[in-house]
């Protein structure tokens, strides 16, 4: 499937919708854990900049793509749900697609390998903001904190995203998030707890998610 396609498929995002993702490089900033009686409040944004943003480097396991296409959206439209991340003391879950992931999404969609991230990135951004937004939104379970151990002993759950589209959890020798669409296959967790003890909890995937299509 094409980019356009992908474009045309994806639906516009509900205002009440509301998202964060977040990332770290190839150090990944785990930041200071709390009392399990009083979470932390460290948003994601912190850890997402906390190398000062995407480095756009050869490392295909740090999230310079993703960082990368929060930016844009946020620059693009400033009050745009994503904008979430940057308030700690909003409970959400965020699953982060590491570079390679972003890699593999292009070579699905487009059947070509583009090999520096500033291009990977250039060709997620041709699906124009609102498509980006609506994807980032997918990769987010808000109102929960679920970390790793609860992830492992809930296979099965369907878990509801900022997008409104299911995720389901599938837990065999690995934690595997599964999405809605044909054309991806499931994600593994490959970081997992990231900012742990705070609010805002995240983990590592080695896949984007896409809704069905």
């Amino acid at each position: 499937m094409h980019l356009r396609a992908l474009r045309t498929s994806l639906g516009p995002v509900t205002a009440a919708a509301v998202v964060a993702t977040a990332a770290a490089g190839a150090g990944l900033l785990t930041a200071p854990a709390a009392s399990a009686a009083e979470p932390g409040t460290t948003s994601l944004a912190s850890v997402l900049l906390a190398g000062g943003g995407p480095t756009y480097d050869r490392n295909g396991d740090d999230y310079d793509i993703l960082t990368g296409a929060v930016l844009a959206v946020l620059a693009a439209k400033p009050d745009s749900p994503v904008k979430v991340l940057t308030d700690g003391t909003t409970p959400l879950t965020a699953f982060l697609p590491d570079d390679r992931a972003f890699r593999k999404l292009v070579i699905t969609l487009t059947g070509s390998s583009v090999k520096s991230e500033q291009a990977n990135l250039a060709a997620v951004a041709s699906l124009g903001i609102d498509t980006v937004e609506q994807v980032l939104l997918y990769h987010v379970v808000p109102g929960a904190t679920i970390d790793a151990s609860a992830a492992a002993a809930a296979d099965g759950a369907s878990l509801t995203t900022a997008a409104g589209a299911p995720l389901t959890v599938d837990v065999g020798a690995s934690i595997r998030i599964v999405d809605t669409s044909a054309v991806t296959k499931d994600a593994k967790v490959k970081v997992p707890d990231i900012n742990a003890g705070n609010r805002q909890i995240a983990h590592g995937i080695d896949r984007v998610l896409l809704p069905a299509m």
